[in-house]
C-alpha cells in the first residue's frame, strides 16, 4: 500500500511492477539481476482517487504521465532491486502530491515604470548600434 497522504493511499493492486536488467556501469551485476523497477499507475481506473483528483492529475503537465491515463516511472539510480522499488514508489508519491496540490492562481501585473524606461533605453541602444553598422551611399557628385 502506498502512502500520498493521510486520507489518500493506493492500494498494491492498482500498481503494476516489472523489474528489468538495467542499463549502464555495474559490471558482471548488471548483466544477471533485473534491478531496474518498471512502475506503473492506471489513474483513470483507479478507485482510489475521487473525480477531480482524476481531473488534476490528467490536466497536470509531466512527461511521465501518458494520453491513456497511465503514470509510469523507471527506477534504476541504485544497484538493488529493493531500493530501486522504494524509489520508484517515493517518486510516485510526490508527483501525486504535486498534481494535487492547490494551484495558486497568477494575478497578472503590470510592468513598472522604471521596467518600461529600461526597455526603451536598451532598443534605443541597440538601435543606434546597428545604425552605426550601415554603409553610407555615397552618390556620383558627392565622391569628388
Amino acid at each position: 500500500m502506498l502512502k500520498i497522504s493521510a486520507r489518500l493511499t493506493i492500494p498494491d493492486q492498482e500498481l503494476h511492477i516489472s523489474f528489468v536488467r538495467s542499463g549502464g556501469p555495474g559490471g558482471q551485476n548488471v548483466n544477471k539481476v533485473a534491478t531496474s523497477v518498471h512502475l506503473q499507475f492506471d489513474f483513470r481506473r483507479s478507485a482510489s482517487l475521487s473525480a477531480e483528483e482524476k481531473d488534476l492529475l490528467d490536466g497536470y503537465p509531466d512527461g511521465r504521465i501518458g494520453r491513456d491515463g497511465v503514470i509510469t516511472i523507471r527506477a534504476s539510480r541504485y544497484r538493488s532491486q529493493e531500493r530501486n522499488r522504494q524509489d520508484a514508489f517515493n517518486r510516485l508519491a510526490d508527483l501525486i502530491r504535486a498534481a494535487l496540490a492547490p494551484r495558486v492562481p497568477r494575478r497578472p501585473t503590470r510592468p513598472t515604470a522604471a521596467s518600461l524606461k529600461k526597455r526603451l533605453e536598451v532598443k534605443k541602444r541597440q538601435g543606434d548600434l546597428k545604425r552605426g553598422r550601415l554603409k553610407k551611399k555615397w552618390s556620383a557628385d558627392e565622391g569628388e
